[in-house]
């Protein structure tokens, strides 16, 4: 159990990504030449912010499996508040088959280990999350969610759940979209966007976010554009957007302010699995301490915007320098030391 109440609840998926060799083939690769990694979003978001300093929850169901046991046991080493973790009986942990390029970058390529009944991710029960809810909630200022769970009918039903107690309690959702096709549809090409049923779903969460982080892939399949004050506009709730793109600028409206800027170059790229996940991670981090009392705006001055995003970016790039998306995940004092030797930003 975490030492202090959770300020930020990252809800979803926990599972094992399986790397390929680098520049290689990973279905013909030897389980020598494979790296297995504990990843998934919301459990990297959660891991990231625990090392940085954020009291964290995560809810979330696991097989009652050897990756179960593995990712329980690295929860409770980063101190996660765990009160909300479910446990399956019956379905394993997911195995995601990621194939990595020579150059860091990679690309999902389905999944290992259902025995016929699919994963235990995708039957995260909503009547527990329910009753988990409330001691979770005392002192929690934003759910983190993404829109895997939408694929399965149990897990949809859990995170739409959640985001009504949200809703009711007044605590910030915050989306980063993480669109991964074959999570839908294992034939998918990894490259697909959504279809119109993936786009029905994921309207509501759209609708109620109060911080969007898309890629710019995302953004233009969602909003058909990549600006992020036209995408704040064309939203109710007005939310803070942030778009990233790869090693391209990062471009965002926060607070009402719009800027860009170049991402931080990585000390080295080993693997770019979970770069995205720390910057979200990084973004809450710096936004918890900044989110004004229930019911007020975020009101920050430019300058101070640029800063989260900027350590965002750090959080990020930090990630890229190590394989997984956990491991490598930096500590504030990792963070601030990178960025007192990183070059002076400058908007892009």
């Amino acid at each position: 159990m975490a030492e202090s109440s959770p300020q930020v609840l990252c809800l979803g998926e926990a599972l094992v990504d399986r790397l390929g060799p680098p520049g290689g083939d990973l279905s013909s690769a030897g389980p020598e030449d494979c790296d297995d990694r504990l990843g998934g979003a919301p459990a990297n978001v959660a891991c990231a912010l625990a090392r940085l300093g954020t009291p964290v929850a995560f809810v979330g169901r696991l097989g009652d499996d050897a990756i179960g046991a593995s990712f329980h046991e690295l929860l409770q080493d980063r101190h996660v508040d765990l009160r909300g973790l479910q446990w399956d009986p019956q379905r394993p942990t997911r195995v995601v088959l990621v194939r990595r390029y020579s150059d860091g970058e990679r690309v999902f390529q389905g999944f290992a280990g259902d025995h016929g009944d699919g994963f235990a991710d995708q039957a995260l029960d909503r009547a527990p999350l329910e009753v988990a809810w409330a001691p979770l909630a005392s002192a929690l200022r934003w759910l983190l969610i993404g829109t895997i769970p939408l694929a399965s009918e149990a897990s949809a039903a859990a995170l739409q759940a959640a985001v009504a107690q949200a809703n009711r309690d007044h605590v910030r959702i915050a989306l980063d979209v993480n669109w991964r096709p074959t999570f839908w549809d294992p034939s998918a090409s990894p490259a697909a966007g959504p279809d119109p049923n993936a786009l029905a779903a994921m309207a509501p969460l759209l609708e109620r976010a109060a911080l969007l982080k898309l890629a710019r892939e995302e953004a233009d399949w969602l909003f058909s554009s990549a600006d992020p004050a036209l995408i704040s506009a064309s939203l109710p709730q007005r939310p803070d957007v942030v778009v990233t793109d790869g090693g391209d600028p990062v471009r965002w409206c926060i607070a009402g302010h719009t800027g860009a800027m170049p991402v931080l170059a990585p000390p080295r790229v080993v693997d770019t699995t979970g770069a995205g996940d720390a910057f979200t991670a990084g973004l809450l981090h710096q936004l918890v301490r900044l989110t004004p009392a229930v019911g007020q705006p975020l009101a920050l001055h430019g300058a101070v915007v640029e800063q989260v995003v900027r350590y965002a970016a750090a959080c990020g790039a930090l990630v890229c320098a190590g394989a997984g998306g956990i491991d490598p995940q930096p500590s504030a004092a990792d963070v601030e030391a990178f960025l007192a030797q990183a070059p002076a930003p400058v908007s892009a």
